[in-house]
């Protein structure tokens, strides 16, 4: 068995990650492209490596000397690679198709390294590797029949999006028997080049086969395996992730800050959203608008303040809308000044945005990651400002409505700006839930500022949407004149005039959050070695014990490798230095049920 690398092309779409070299010698997580392919192909018995160069061939070269890789490789050259596609390159090397069975593959790809060894291992003579089409797949496509035979080949151009569910995407490896390539292959290959030219793609030849009745070809698809074709500098950035050291997976995740719809293998128990809402009736009004919302541009800022005066039934002089709740914190630590007080840890954000202020931290893990009321009381009589995350994040701890009311009467006494963020109150139980967004707190007290995230309860966090609502006139105006005008999208726009539609489903999604919480804490509390905080939010809070053998970061990074499950390990941020706690997401049912799964597992192999 033997290999072909096609690896003639410029990579134009790289831009300077290929600017002095090819793709293949692009590095992911501290391995080039060809020392995976190669390891893969020396793990598969592989002998004999053909490699089909042209742009930057002799630095190409010079690196496979200079790294003298265990394998014969053998060069073909293609002097025209500017001008022409793959489908000449691998004219080029027909030759070698004729001599013995070969491992077709493109040098852009990423992959687990054992699937070439399964792909020989398989009985069929000749294979293209597929996977199920994902939404970040682009290229070939593939159409199979119940036998797992490729009955078709679908280009770009008659790629149908209502079709995608029959889908499966080219992975580029391919396996040829020598005689397919002989009395096949080679001949139509010839005969497509003869009629269409060199600036074509190897794959429309395997379309004829397709379509004969009695075709050769068929797929080895592929489920739970990694691999990612790279384009372009973002495929780069996403295979880096995926394919990152143990070390820096995490932080690698971590820093995408979302878009993990990039990777749609991975539940993501790190952010926090409400999967029980929007409703699909909801969804599919959105839909039916898309086109007229896409080709206009949205209302300016007054128009989304009476939107979200009818969302939230309070006067609209009191609102103003953000692109996101991050917005308006950015915004809002420009004007704060003075001591500002706050529990930690807490939400970075606003330790970040509020820089002209003189922080003062204060530590909730001296009374167990709660909130001391007494505490708060005090610091309003040494502060300027107080902000209180309720329910706090990330720890689910949570004020009353008397005790909240107890520190407003207390900072309007002693005029201090109180901040409150009640992003994730809507998913405290029932008779615990309330809001401070109404017109008669908002008038009494001047000192109150409500921010509101409607990402995370409104399951909506693609359209960045928040809120802020206060009664303290010098605020909104500052707010207003260093917000820009059209801030948010029509999508979002659209979502705050028809949401008062749908309270019943909102609230109903709530209560369902409510139910997950209570039987996610009591299936937690079963496991040996973790221990689940009581919360009022939709997440939950969690400590590895002391004398476990597994810190909180090894338990993410288990969880994330071996199950595709991100959760939040907070030992890194301000408040658990050295300590190993973990803050989980509540999702649904099933979901919740395949978390628990894993921690009993993973946990229980190690006690």
């Amino acid at each position: 068995m033997q290999a072909i690398m096609l690896a003639a092309g410029m990579g134009r779409r790289m831009g300077k990650y290929t600017e002095n070299h090819t793709k293949c010698m692009m590095t992911v997580g501290k391995k080039t492209l060809l020392e995976r392919a190669i390891e893969a192909l020396k793990q598969a018995q592989v002998d004999r490596l053909i490699m089909v160069i042209g742009y930057e061939a002799e630095s190409l070269r010079e690196y496979i000397e200079k790294k003298k890789f265990d394998i014969e490789i053998k060069y073909v050259y293609n002097y025209d690679y500017s001008i022409t596609n793959n489908i000449y390159s691998l004219f080029l090397a027909r030759d070698y198709l004729r001599k013995d069975d070969t491992i077709l593959i493109e040098s852009d790809l990423i992959f687990d390294t054992h699937i070439i060894k399964d792909v020989i291992e398989a009985p069929q003579p000749n294979l293209a590797v597929v996977a199920k089409y994902e939404q970040w797949m682009d290229g070939t496509m593939v159409v199979l029949n119940a036998k797992k035979e490729i009955t078709d080949f679908v280009d770009k151009s008659g790629f149908r999006y209502e079709d995608v569910n029959t889908y499966y995407k080219t992975v580029n490896i391919y396996k040829f028997s020598k005689e397919f390539s002989e009395s096949q292959y080679i001949p139509f290959l010839e005969a497509y080049l003869k009629a269409y030219g060199v600036n074509q793609y190897y794959e429309q030849v395997l379309k004829i086969f397709s379509h004969i009745k009695n075709s050769e070809l068929s797929a080895y698809v592929i489920e739970n395996e990694n691999w990612y074709e790279i384009d372009d500098a973002q495929d780069l950035d996403i295979a880096n992730t995926i394919f990152a050291q143990d070390e820096d997976v995490l932080k690698k995740y971590e820093l995408h800050f979302g878009g993990y719809w990039r990777f749609p293998k991975l539940k993501d128990f790190c952010y926090l959203v409400n999967p029980y809402y929007p409703p699909p009736k909801m969804v599919s009004q959105l839909k039916y608008f898309f086109g007229e919302l896409l080709t206009q541009y949205p209302s300016g800022m007054n128009i989304q303040r009476l939107n979200a005066s009818s969302m939230f039934d309070v006067d609209e002089e009191f609102l103003l809308v953000g692109n996101g709740a991050a917005e308006i914190i950015n915004v809002l630590g420009k004007i704060i000044k003075g001591r500002f007080s706050i529990c930690v840890p807490a939400f970075n954000e606003y330790i970040r945005c509020f820089e002209s202020c003189e922080p003062h931290f204060i530590d909730s893990s001296r009374n167990d990651f709660q909130f001391n009321v007494e505490q708060l009381l005090e610091e309003i009589e040494h502060t300027d400002n107080l902000l209180i995350v309720n329910p706090d994040n990330p720890s689910g701890a949570f004020l009353s409505y008397d005790e909240i009311m107890q520190i407003i009467e207390k900072c309007h006494e002693k005029h201090v700006l109180i901040i409150i963020d009640e992003s994730f109150i809507d998913f405290a139980e029932k008779d615990k839930r309330y809001t401070l967004i109404g017109n008669e707190l908002l008038e009494k007290y001047n000192e109150l500022v409500v921010i509101k995230s409607i990402s995370k309860s409104y399951g909506v966090p693609g359209l960045r949407l928040g809120i802020i609502a206060t009664g303290n006139q010098t605020i909104r105006k500052f707010l207003k004149k260093n917000m820009a005008i059209w801030n948010i999208n029509s999508f979002a726009e659209y979502y705050l005039q028809i949401q008062r539609l749908y309270k019943k489903s909102y609230i109903s999604a709530c209560d369902k959050i409510a139910l997950q919480r209570k039987k996610m804490i009591k299936s937690i509390s079963g496991i040996k070695g973790l221990t689940a905080y009581p919360s009022q939010a939709n997440y939950i809070m969690c400590k590895i014990d002391e004398n476990s053998n597994l810190s909180s970061a090894q338990l993410a990074l288990i969880l994330l490798k071996k199950y595709n499950l991100l959760i939040k390990d907070l030992s890194t941020k301000k408040g658990f230095e050295g300590k190993s706690f973990l803050r989980f997401a509540v999702r649904n049912e099933e979901d919740n049920h395949k978390l628990i799964d894993a921690l009993k597992k993973t946990l229980g192999e190690i006690q």
